[in-house]
């Protein structure tokens, strides 16, 4: 489980391209390296990936071909900053609010709005997610726990404070990128649940 909390940003140094596979090198933040084994999880953009060795800072992940296609881990270019967080331990405070590391979709950054003490980024998501992003809810881009600030059709807006622009790479994002959307599960469980009584409602 993850908290949404990003811990830092990690740039990609070596990517090794194989046949629907990929693995590609991070330099982890010093504060991360303590303790980190092969076989630890760490969210790249909000995707959960498994370490797979490590060399001092130089951290190894393999991206299968599905992650690939349903983040945006394939589209990096080496240079590329991702932001990063490990597993949460039991004790750790939630600083965010829970999350797993399974991507659910990719959004479009639509329009990024800019003013002296503000910055505002819209994003528009696929057809099918709008159903679980509400107006002061939870929401998961490119790993970072964010609230919704208004919701429009199928557009939504995040205003961001100076530390998660400090802190994440989602204040060099600009329009047309495509950045991880992770619905808040519990969210996404309560509108299943109720989509699926009123049809069987409407069946009887």
């Amino acid at each position: 489980m993850f908290t949404g909390i990003v811990q830092g940003v990690a740039e990609v140094v070596a990517i090794e391209e194989k046949q629907d596979f990929r693995t590609h090198i991070v330099r982890l933040p010093q504060e991360m390296l303590p303790g980190l084994q092969l076989g630890a999880s760490v969210a790249h953009n909000g995707c959960c990936l498994t370490v797979t060795r490590v060399d001092g800072d130089l951290v190894h992940f393999d991206l299968m071909q599905e992650t690939l296609r349903v983040t945006n881990l394939g589209a990096l270019k080496t240079g590329d900053g991702v932001n990063v967080e490990r597993a949460a331990k039991f004790g750790d405070d939630i600083g965010g609010h829970a999350m797993s590391g399974h991507v659910m979709g990719l959004a479009s950054v639509v329009d990024v709005i800019e003013s002296p003490n503000n910055h505002t980024v819209w994003f528009e998501l696929p057809a099918g997610l709008e159903k679980y992003v509400f107006t002061k809810g939870y929401i998961g881009i490119d790993g970072i726990s964010l609230t919704v600030g208004a919701m429009e059709g199928r557009r939504f807006c995040v205003h961001l404070i100076p530390e998660t622009l400090n802190r994440t790479n989602i204040a060099g994002r600009k329009s047309g990128d495509k950045i991880n959307i992770e619905i808040d599960p519990q969210t996404q469980a309560i509108v299943d649940t109720v989509e699926r009584v009123l049809a069987q409602r409407s069946q009887a």
